[in-house]
């Protein structure tokens, strides 16, 4: 098992799969997830890309110090992931927090950045959804984890996956048990003291970059993702059909095609040099016909 001791000391898990001489692929999960919530993606995206998959601080394997978490902090430990493995520079997917912390590495350390992969994620706060958060945080220290991932679980899963995927897989499983509430607390203050100031630094972003929602997501809704869209030059936008917040796994055939594709023609740029000069000359990367393909129904930037 690997370890890297992050600037301030707090030991960050993290695992590789895939050949050394493999494109690099940093994968960052969300609030109070582990690696283990890229599985489906890991063992697919591993026969192609060297796949970093790290718990975050608070989740997992990693350290779960007492005090305040900070997103911009979190970021730093990704970052020291990468110098731990030795890679330069990879392409980088985020899920909801995750996309958050991708965010803030992105226009923080654009130089070990080959694409950014952004799915189902915000750049700013909305007062309901904090909320929400704060309630969720609440949940998880006066009663329990348990009752807490009860209470998400109808915010991830959409209504047509709930009854299948919570019995069947038990996807918030490991966040009602052997997780600590006090650091699943820290991670979602994380998220609450994030202010505003990063949505206005998203146009310095000038690698190839995917946002990828699902149409039923209701926790990070569509027009987050519009946003997002809209603020990185670089972007192009996918929505899912009947996908929710937890995309990846519910609809993971899906994305997983979504993502390769995306992939496969940021590494092709990144090798080719078009893309990566930054400053106002970088250009999206061109939309393939698979994005628009009719069995597979999404909306496009």
């Amino acid at each position: 098992m690997s370890y890297v001791r992050s600037a301030d000391g707090c030991r960050i898990h993290y695992r590789v799969t895939g050949r050394s001489s493999a494109p690099p692929l940093l994968m960052i999960q969300g609030l109070g997830m582990d690696k283990h919530g890229w599985d489906i993606q890991r063992f697919v995206f591993s026969l192609r890309y060297r796949v970093i998959a790290l718990d975050n601080r608070g989740a997992g394997r990693s350290d779960k110090p007492t005090g305040d978490y900070d997103l911009g902090q979190m970021a730093a430990d990704a970052v020291a992931v990468l110098d731990d493995v030795g890679v330069d520079r990879a392409h980088v997917v985020g899920a909801s927090m995750g996309g958050a912390i991708a965010q803030f590495l992105a226009v923080l350390w654009p130089e070990r950045v080959r694409s950014l992969t952004l799915v189902c994620t915000s750049c700013r706060n909305q007062l309901w959804r904090k909320e929400l958060l704060a309630s969720w945080a609440w949940d998880a220290e006066n009663r329990g984890m348990g009752a807490m991932a009860g209470h998400a679980a109808r915010w991830v899963i959409g209504p047509r996956s709930f009854r299948r995927l919570v019995p069947l897989v038990g996807w918030l499983g490991p966040l009602g048990f052997g997780r600590s509430a006090e650091a699943f607390a820290a991670q979602v203050d994380a998220i609450l003291a994030a202010d505003d100031s990063l949505a206005e630094r998203l146009a310095t972003i000038s690698v190839p970059t995917l946002v990828v929602v699902g149409n039923q997501d209701i926790l990070t809704p569509r027009g987050d993702s519009e946003e997002l869209a809209e603020a990185i030059p670089t972007a192009e936008l996918v929505v899912i059909s009947g996908a929710a917040h937890g995309l990846m796994i519910e609809h993971a055939t899906t994305f997983n095609r979504i993502l390769g594709d995306f992939l496969s023609r940021a590494e092709r740029a990144y090798q080719d040099g078009d893309l990566f000069g930054g400053g106002a000359g970088a250009e999206a990367l061109p939309e393939p016909p698979l994005l628009t393909d009719p069995a597979l129904p999404v909306g496009q930037r």
